[in-house]
């Protein structure tokens, strides 16, 4: 096993090394969208490809847009139905807010509804103070997962977003962050629901949420996914569709215009770059024994299509004094044998494994190592990994 965990590592230490994330070459030749925004950026949530940047990489404040993060942190450290408490420290909190009561308890699930389709501020709170034990440790969470995912011009002092000093990001950062987040199927399927009820224990009467993103009524295929306003901040819009397969996001800092904007911005990505498929999986690499582990998919321009590279990078033999369960991971139920680089002008752009036929090959993940540099191959590797070593030490 010792040396099976070496051959993983061996593996995934290049695709960890390298981030395929970058704006789109094409887009010089593209006209690109016009917006109002001080900032903007269009991601590909498939690929983690940025296909359009304006000032992309400019720090300023991100008002509720900060609840993105918060709501993937809750949702990833915390149980969906527990009951969260609103504390003095959380209850009418400045800002937008759900008018929850001193005392009030409702399910985690329910309340990062509220905080994301009425991006209640007294909800921001409450969960931080559930999940990370108090404000502040959850704000250690908050920046503990920017780090991780790769966020490298964003800092956050607060959950809610509320203008404060040393609470910021990028256009760029926002755009990779949604990405990441629209992966998890819970925050998903939460970023997309127009209309929401919940249990009011205080009344007679339901809570029902309205959600103000009117993005999801305003555009085709839109399913998310955030707006955000503080009078320093201005108008902020994170929005994301999906139309033929391909989910892309959008993101403006400071734009009053933000509707139109995201509308032009969208268009512009579905246009001229569709997602195209580069892999497909369990297919024959030409002239070898092995086959593609999963399949690989690009937003590509027209004028791109040709100038895609493959590399196959086969695993050397390992040493001929193996123990014998070592030597196991080279029979056909293991059956890893390297992996092919893609590459974009002779830039890398994203990596899947190959397998010698007839072995194992585990579950595709659902999110691409293209996509990001950091926990998000780490989690969906992991996951696939686990899958491989079950089946090789299964009876």
């Amino acid at each position: 096993m010792k040396m099976l965990t070496k051959m993983i590592a061996s593996f995934l230490i290049p695709l960890l090394l390298l981030s395929s994330v970058g704006t789109a070459g094409a887009s010089g030749t593209i006209p690109s969208p016009s917006t109002h925004a001080q900032s903007a950026a269009l991601i590909d949530v498939t690929s983690g490809r940025i296909l359009y940047s304006k000032s992309g990489d400019q720090e300023l404040r991100i008002a509720s847009l900060t609840k993105i993060m918060t709501a993937i942190v809750a949702i990833e450290h915390g149980k969906l139905q527990d009951k969260v408490k609103v504390t003095a420290s959380s209850f009418a909190k400045e800002g937008s807010s759900l008018y929850l009561k001193l005392g009030e308890e409702m399910t985690l699930e329910n309340m990062l509804y509220g905080l994301m389709l009425r991006s209640g501020n007294d909800a921001a709170s409450a969960i931080a103070e559930h999940v990370g034990g108090s404000e502040e440790g959850f704000v250690l969470l908050m920046n503990k997962k920017a780090e991780e995912i790769g966020l490298t011009r964003s800092h956050f002092m607060n959950p809610h977003g509320l203008d404060a000093e040393g609470h910021y990001s990028t256009a760029n950062d926002m755009a990779r962050l949604t990405a990441y987040a629209l992966h998890n199927p819970v925050f998903k399927r939460i970023v997309a629901t127009e209309n929401k009820s919940a249990p009011n224990p205080n009344e007679s009467w339901e809570y029902s949420w309205h959600n103000k993103n009117k993005m999801l009524r305003l555009y085709e295929g839109a399913d998310g996914v955030k707006t955000g306003y503080t009078k320093k901040a201005f108008r902020c819009l994170v929005s994301s569709a999906t139309r033929d397969g391909q989910q892309l996001a959008a993101v403006t800092l400071n734009d009053g215009d933000d509707w139109n904007d995201h509308a032009r911005m969208l268009d512009f990505g579905f246009k001229n770059f569709p997602l195209r498929e580069i892999a497909e999986k369990e297919q024959p690499v030409a002239n070898t024994t092995v086959v593609t582990g999963r399949g690989f998919q690009y937003p590509l321009a027209e004028s791109e299509i040709d100038s895609i590279s493959k590399k196959l990078i086969l695993t050397t033999n390992r040493s001929q004094n193996e123990s014998q369960n070592e030597s196991k991971a080279n029979d056909l139920s293991f059956g890893l044998a390297g992996r092919i680089e893609m590459q974009l002008n002779g830039k890398f752009i994203g990596s899947i494994p190959v397998y010698h036929k007839g072995s194992y090959i585990p579950p595709q993940p659902e999110m691409q190592e293209a996509a990001f540099a950091g926990i998000g191959e780490i989690t969906t590797w992991a996951a696939a990994w686990r899958a491989v070593i079950s089946h090789l030490l299964s009876p």
